[in-house]
């Protein structure tokens, strides 16, 4: 397949970037919203058409659809267009419910087609950087990692801030874990909307001891998005709101026992070069190179449902004041 034709489904505030992106990478064919006007002005800017999305999925020409919709739509409008036999980005969360996923990760296999999900941070060049160094042994054995989100808005209605946010944190950590926590525990505190909660803070551990978590919240005064990973042998941060060759910096911090007493070692802060790379762009040809060759792809289906999993558990033991093990 040397073309892939998508249309993008859902042209608001996330999804018209995925309109330009596509359009970019000369793959954009049509886009589908409530709003048609809205549709087909996005799409003119990019020599596409605005369609509905039953025009979409009956059309043999429209190799894929990317899912920008509201999240309470994600596993409907992805069932249906693997249905009809289209490959499916869709955006995180694949689904509000682990039940409402697994039937679509199953028939993406059942059918051999495509199924991956838009967990951005996966291919943004910082945190390649930071799970290659801690894969290669650069800051030793694994211990802990934390991961700060937090910002005054976008405040959502129809999601708290643990699903709105925190998919991309999980997503990160899981990777880099490798594995999936043996217990999650969430504390949140709800202050605009009776039911929504505007903070929270997970807390996994993994099996072999590694520790996590994750903190998240839309009512920050300033804007923050952190990871930290501490090794046995040094650290690495991942700091997303510095200049691109400040983003990343290897620490030669290690603390040291000196008869029976830990005594800390702090090293230089070494920037790690990045290249200048649109994190969006490199995850949206992934997608596409996903289609052509048929490879699996880095947030497959089985992934989503892995970041899916950790956030069900979170909720539960934050509306349960429970561990969920």
């Amino acid at each position: 397949m040397d073309n892939v034709n998508v249309a993008v489904v859902g042209a608001g505030y996330w999804g018209k970037n995925l309109v330009r992106v596509f359009g970019e990478l000369g793959a954009l064919a049509a886009v589908c919203d409530a709003d048609a006007e809205l549709a087909q002005r996005l799409a003119s800017e990019h020599s596409a058409v605005g369609r509905s999305f039953e025009e979409v999925l009956a059309d043999p020409d429209v190799a894929a659809v990317a899912i920008a919709a509201p999240a309470t739509l994600h596993a409907s409008l992805a069932m249906a267009a693997l249905e009809a036999g289209k490959h499916v980005f869709v955006e995180k969360p694949l689904a509000l419910r682990v039940a409402d996923a697994i039937p679509v990760v199953e028939l993406a296999e059942a059918q051999g087609l495509t199924l991956m999900v838009g967990h951005l941070l996966q291919y943004h060049p910082g945190f390649l950087a930071v799970r290659d160094r801690v894969a290669t042994g650069a800051i030793g054995e694994l211990q802990y990692l934390y991961s700060n989100r937090l910002n005054l808005g976008k405040i959502r209605r129809e999601e708290d801030i643990l699903w709105s946010f925190a998919p991309h944190d999980l997503s990160m950590i899981l990777s880099i874990a490798g594995t999936a926590p043996d217990s999650v525990t969430c504390l949140g505190a709800n202050f605009l909307s009776q039911d929504i909660a505007d903070v929270t803070t997970t807390h996994l551990s993994f099996p072999g001891g590694i520790k996590a978590h994750v903190f998240v919240s839309w009512l920050h005064p300033f804007k923050e998005q952190r990871l930290v990973v501490v090794g046995s042998e040094g650290m690495i941060t991942f700091d997303d709101g510095l200049p691109l060759q400040e983003k990343v910096q290897l620490h030669g911090h290690r603390v040291d026992w000196v008869d029976g007493i830990p005594v800390p070692t702090k090293g230089v802060g070494e920037p790690l070069e990045l290249p200048a790379a649109e994190p969006l762009r490199l995850e949206l040809q992934h997608f596409l190179d996903c289609v052509a060759t048929g490879m699996a792809p880095l947030t497959d289906g089985r992934e989503g449902l892995a970041v899916l999993s950790v956030l069900e558990r979170a909720t539960s033991s934050m509306l349960e004041g429970s561990v969920q093990r």
